[in-house]
Order: C-alpha cells, then structure tokens, then sequence
C-alpha cells in the first residue's frame, strides 16, 4: 500500500503542478494557480501520516517505510526548486517570461552554483535522515529496523557525494578555455 500511495504522491505532484502552471499562465489566473501549487505540500503530509498509520498497526518497518521518508526529504529539499525550474521555463514558453539563466561554466561562480545545488541535496537527505530516525524510535526496540538503517546509510551517502562534487568545483574550479572570466549573475564587464 505505501509504495503504491508513493507512486501517486509523484503523479498527483506533476498533474498538480501542471494544473498549477495551466492555470497560472495560459488560463490567466495566478491566484488560482498558485493555490493549487500551495496543494503539494498536503501531498507529503498525506503519505507521512499513512506511513505513520501504517507502522503504528503493527506493519514491520521495511524498504518502502524507508523510501516514503527519503521521499518526504526529497520534496523538501528539492520540490521548491523543481517548482521553480519549471515555471521559469513555461513562464517564457507561454507567457512571454524572459529566458531562463544558464548555470555559470567556469571559476568560483560555478562553485558557487554547485554548493547552492548540494545545499538543497543535503536538506533534503538530512529531511530523510530525520524522518527515518523518528520511525525509528516509533517503532521502539521491538521491531527489526534494519531496512530503515539501511536508509539512512544511503541519506549519509548522497551528502558525502554531493560535498565531494560541490567540493571539487571550489578546490579545482573549471577555466575558461577562451582565457576569460565568467561574470557572476548581476556583475557588469568591462569592454
């Protein structure tokens, strides 16, 4: 039951979020859009509850407990900013918004750009890490709460690799191989 209620937690978060941007730009009524945006979070607190409901019956902790946590922490940490990603990007398709901005290439504003990136990867595994520990300790002593540990060694895996990416942009950053210096968002050049 929950690996299916995560599934429609995913689907029902693209359709709201289609619905949402619909009715933003090609409808022309943000507010009614927006409020359906605001509806993804009641998602998350959907599926928390039932996996608490769940767990709380008796159902022994397993992998899907597991990935409904690392769900929940993923929507945290990066569901503002997929939300975002994608209403700039209809924004200028449908509405006439401007151009998204590319990601800096080179030198410390890539570096910049991936610790930002990591920065969001990180709330969202320690999200995870929360929420699997707190099923944990719901559970007590009595149940075998392997499968979520399990989990939390991933979480703790997914902040170690992001640390080391975001890491390795600011101790080696990229050059450009024209020899110039790429300018930061809202730094002027001088010509």
């Amino acid at each position: 039951m929950i690996a299916v209620l995560i599934v429609l937690c995913e689907v029902a978060f693209w359709v709201l979020l289609a619905a949402g941007l619909a009715l933003r730009y090609l409808a022309k009524k943000p507010r009614l859009g927006a409020a359906v945006l605001l509806c993804e979070p009641l998602l998350e607190v959907m599926l928390l509850v039932v996996t608490a409901i769940d767990l709380k019956n008796g159902a022994s902790p397993d992998w899907k407990h597991g990935l409904a946590a690392v769900y929940i922490g993923f929507t945290v940490g990066l569901g503002h900013s997929t939300i975002r990603w994608v209403d700039v990007r209809v924004a200028h398709r449908f509405a006439g918004g401007p151009p998204p901005v590319k990601p800096p290439k080179y030198g410390m504003a890539r570096a910049v750009h991936e610790w930002r990136a990591a920065a969001r990867w990180i709330v969202a595994a320690v999200t995870a890490l929360v929420l699997l520990q707190l099923a944990i300790w719901y559970v007590g002593g009595d149940g075998d709460a392997s499968a979520l540990q399990g989990w939390q060694q991933k979480m703790l895996l997914v902040i170690g690799i992001n640390v080391a990416i975001a890491g390795s942009y600011t101790l080696f950053p990229k050059t450009d191989p024209g020899g110039g210096t790429e300018a930061g968002p809202g730094a002027k050049t001088l010509r």
